[in-house]
């Protein structure tokens, strides 16, 4: 039975009696931008939908909740309150948004990630309809694979007719989804993923050409390795019905990757995920189908994940890394994502089964890209390659070793016996390390999104209902600043353009330094997440951004390098190719901006 949300709740939060107004009061140092997404989105309301809380308020609701746990195992909860507090206040580790969300407060559920099974029944399909729009009503997203559904025109003995396949029911999951906003503060998410050999995969491909199909789905081909060695060296897999096991057809492997290259090219889906190697690598019984929606976090039918983020940027002092103080972050971050596991509300008893059974967490970075312009290192560089290896190893192996001593402590999670772990003695945790997003989390943070490049140096940032926000780089600007260069007329040229490749007067090495997402070469995006993805337990979300002008012959040098490279999966977007998230400047006017022209 699932538990009572009413004993999720945790210690009381004290009601606001005041209006809480737009210029937050708080002792955290925000950006404006932060406080508006968290005014949005991420602070409690009262029964008139008021803003009830600072974020001051909303962290101690959130570490007071999560350090609960810690009285289950003998500990003090109030000392790792105290310490968990004090990471977040300090922007140092964030927590995945349901976590800031929903901690001690009725709806209870914390994690971010879920993969839900989709079986080839009509009862089977609708359970795994209900079953998303319980989850995103809580803030979650979902991923799902559709392989196991008959194709299209397969026959239905039950009623003497034929199926409609997997892209026509992903409709039914796309419209619940733009009906729902998740806890009436995000848009539901979702993964759909169908493997390469299935006989309907050149409609899954081309399912997001029309417009306004499936806006509310990534959508990611499930490549085998047989698939890409044809591929690349010429020759034809075989297709599978998945109802009857029997071949179903030939499917000729360089025309198929021409033809997911192409679509991608055009509107940014389908991605690719390397299912074979995701399955080598998962350390547990049982095949993993399909993510979570951005990719990073493989999982098991009906297992969730919650994820969190270490600041990079925090940890940069006089051009250094403080490599002590992450060390210090990443036991403190096991131990919170670890104890959020105990005190999480799971939508559905399957759900919660399958999670305490592995216990997967998934610790990542956000920063990076400012990380590195602080330590004077070029994100387009050998130095920023070696750099995100070195982080990323330093990372696995602390967070790995946090999560053996808990293991010790607590026991380990239950599937450990199975699992291939076996080189410890305990181990708390099935992964520990996944790379996120961390798209409203980094804004939190006042810091650049995941292990990206900074996007631009000023942009447009789409937001929820509607908002638009103009967002500036403060480190160029002091940059620029501190070199005597800094002008009315150079900041009005930045809100334009958005990059400094193109600005007169500004030298060689800031722009070098400041390179922007579309200024780095496609390789160089690859390289990067596969020096992140060396030493990470899940996947990795990076985004492989193309300039306007790239061709499809592009966008297929990028699924060869980073399936050679070691990649789980790859995503790729040509800029302007269709809506998104984020606009360079180009003279897009935003409301109170005086330099968008």
């Amino acid at each position: 039975m699932i538990r009572d949300a009413r004993n999720c709740q945790g210690e009381s939060v004290n009601n606001k009696r005041e209006m809480i107004s737009t210029a937050i009061a708080d002792d955290i140092i925000l950006s404006s931008n932060a406080r508006a997404v968290l005014k949005k989105r991420y602070l409690r309301r009262d029964e008139r939908g008021a803003v009830a809380e600072t974020p001051a308020d909303m962290f101690e609701r959130v570490a007071s909740h999560v350090s609960r746990a810690e009285s289950r195992y003998g500990g003090d909860a109030n000392s790792y309150r105290r310490k968990f507090l004090e990471i977040m206040r300090g922007l140092e580790f964030l927590p995945n948004s349901p976590t800031l969300m929903n901690a001690g407060l009725p709806q209870g559920q914390l994690s971010a990630c879920f993969v839900l099974p989709v079986e080839d029944s009509l009862p089977g399909i609708f359970d795994a309809l209900k079953s998303m729009a319980l989850i995103h009503q809580c803030g979650g997203g979902t991923g799902f694979s559709f392989s196991r559904l008959r194709p299209k025109n397969d026959v239905v003995r039950a009623t003497g007719g034929v199926a409609s396949g997997p892209v026509s029911f992903m409709r039914i999951f796309d419209v619940a989804t733009d009906v729902i906003k998740q806890g009436g503060r995000r848009r539901g998410a979702n993964m759909a993923t169908l493997r390469v050999d299935h006989p309907d995969i050149l409609q899954f491909i081309q399912a997001k050409e029309k417009p306004g199909f499936l806006e509310n789905f990534n959508i990611s081909v499930a490549a085998s390795d047989e698939f890409m060695r044809a591929a690349q060296q010429g020759g034809d897999i075989e297709l599978i019905n998945p109802r009857s096991g029997r071949a179903a057809g030939h499917l000729n492997a360089k025309e198929a990757m021409g033809a997911i290259a192409k679509c991608a090219w055009a509107g940014g889906d389908p991605g690719m995920i390397f299912i074979d190697r995701i399955n080598a690598a998962h350390p547990l019984p049982g095949i993993i189908e399909s993510t979570n929606p951005c990719g990073e976090q493989p999982l098991l039918p009906n297992e969730s994940c919650n994820l969190g983020s270490i600041n990079l940027a925090k940890l940069v002092a006089k051009g250094e890394l403080d490599w002590e103080r992450l060390a210090e972050l990443v036991s403190l971050s096991v131990r919170f994502l670890d104890d959020v596991i105990d005190v999480n509300c799971y939508p559905m008893r399957q759900i919660e089964v399958a999670s305490m059974q592995s216990r997967k967490i998934g610790l990542g970075v956000m920063g990076f890209a400012e990380m590195l312009i602080l330590m004077n290192i070029s994100y387009n560089s050998q130095e920023a390659l070696r750099l995100a290896e070195d982080i990323m190893k330093f990372i696995s192996r602390a967070a790995r070793e946090a999560s053996a001593l808990l293991g010790e402590e607590r026991g380990s999670f239950p599937l450990f016996e199975q699992s291939k772990l076996q080189s410890w003695s305990a181990m708390r945790n099935a992964t520990v390390t996944t790379i996120a997003p961390t798209g409203t989390i980094s804004i939190i943070a006042g810091t650049s999104s995941g292990i990206e490049p900074l996007f631009a140096l000023a942009f447009v940032r789409h937001v929820l209902e509607g908002s638009r926000l103009l967002e500036v780089s403060p480190l160029f600007e002091g940059a620029a600043l501190a070199r005597g260069i800094y002008s009315s007329e150079m900041k009005a040229e930045l809100a334009k353009k958005g990059t400094a490749a193109d600005i007169s007067g500004v030298p060689l090495d800031l722009k070098e330094l400041f390179v922007t997402a579309l200024d780095i070469p496609p390789e160089q995006h690859v390289r990067i997440q596969a020096a992140f993805q060396k030493y990470t337990d899940n996947a990795v979300s990076k985004t492989v951004n193309l300039p306007e002008s790239a061709t499809v012959d592009d966008v297929l040098k990028v699924y060869n390098l980073a399936y050679e490279l070691g990649c789980k999966g790859i995503t790729v977007f040509r800029y302007g190719s269709r809506s998104q998230v984020l606009y360079l400047g180009n003279g897009e006017t935003v409301p109170g901006c005086k330099y968008c022209g």
